[in-house]
C-alpha cells in the first residue's frame, strides 16, 4: 500500500474542500467553470517547468511511494498534485471571500507585494547558480511586480489572506511529501540547487514555489470570472 501514498496525500488534500464545496451557501461547483480553465492555464506553465527540473535533478520523486505511471518523465501523481492543490487553495479563497467580508490586507497589498518582490528578486540574483532558488525567486519577483505595476487588480489582500491560511494545510502536506512523518522522502531535492535552509524538512523554496503556482491560479480565476462579468454588464 505504501506505493499509494502520493496519491492519498493528493486524494487527502482534495477530499474535504471537494465535499465542503457542495455547501448550499458556498456553491464551488458553480465556479468550475473559472477553476478549471484556470488550473489548466497554470499547469502548462508548471508541467514543462517541472518535467525540466526532474531533468535537471533539482529534485526527483521516490518510487517507493508512487504507483508507477509516468506522463513524460513524471509520475502521475504529480500531474495530480496541480489538480488536488490548487483545487482546495481555490475553494480556500471562495469561502473566505463569501465568510469574511472585510480585506483585511488590500489596503496595505501594494507595499506586500513591493517588498516581497524586491526580496526575492535580491535573493534570486544572488543565488544565480542554484537552479531551484534562483528560477522560483526570480519568476514569483517579476509575476508580483507585473501585478503591482501593470495589471492593478484588487484581489492582492484576499489572495494574501487565503496563502496565510493555507500554510497549514501547506506543512502538513509538504512535510509528508519531503518526510517529516515518513522514512524517506516521496520527494526529494538536490541541496546544491537550492539555498539548503529546510522548515523542517521542507525546502524553503517551496513557500515560494507555491505562492507563485497559486497566484497564477488565481489571477486566472480572477481573469476569467472578470470576462464573464463584463460580457453580461
Amino acid at each position: 500500500m505504501e506505493n499509494c501514498l502520493y496519491v492519498f496525500i493528493n486524494l487527502g488534500a482534495i477530499s474535504i474542500p471537494f465535499i465542503a464545496g457542495f455547501d448550499k451557501r458556498l456553491r464551488f461547483q458553480q465556479q468550475w467553470r473559472f477553476l478549471f480553465p484556470a488550473m489548466l492555464l497554470t499547469m502548462l506553465v508548471f508541467i514543462p517547468w517541472d518535467m525540466l527540473k526532474t531533468q535537471l535533478g533539482v529534485w526527483g520523486f521516490n518510487p517507493r511511494y508512487l504507483l508507477g505511471f509516468y506522463i513524460g518523465n513524471l509520475p502521475v501523481e504529480e500531474w495530480l498534485f496541480f489538480i488536488a492543490i490548487p483545487y482546495a487553495c481555490l475553494f480556500t479563497y471562495h469561502s473566505l471571500n463569501y465568510l469574511v467580508k472585510k480585506d483585511y490586507f488590500g489596503r496595505y497589498a501594494g507595499v506586500i507585494t513591493l517588498l516581497i518582490a524586491i526580496f526575492l528578486l535580491i535573493i534570486g540574483f544572488l543565488n544565480t547558480g542554484r537552479l531551484y532558488t534562483s528560477v522560483t525567486f526570480i519568476s514569483t519577483g517579476i509575476f508580483l511586480l507585473l501585478h503591482r505595476f501593470v495589471l492593478h487588480v484588487s484581489y492582492l489582500g484576499r489572495f494574501y489572506l487565503m496563502y496565510l491560511v493555507t500554510l497549514i494545510p501547506f506543512f502538513i502536506v509538504n512535510g509528508l511529501l519531503t518526510g517529516s512523518f515518513i522514512p524517506q522522502e516521496v520527494v526529494y531535492y538536490d541541496d546544491a540547487q537550492n539555498l539548503g535552509i529546510r522548515l523542517g524538512t521542507i525546502p524553503v523554496e517551496d513557500m515560494v514555489y507555491g505562492l507563485l503556482m497559486l497566484l497564477m491560479n488565481v489571477t486566472w480565476y480572477e481573469y476569467l470570472k472578470s470576462r464573464v462579468l463584463y460580457k453580461n454588464t
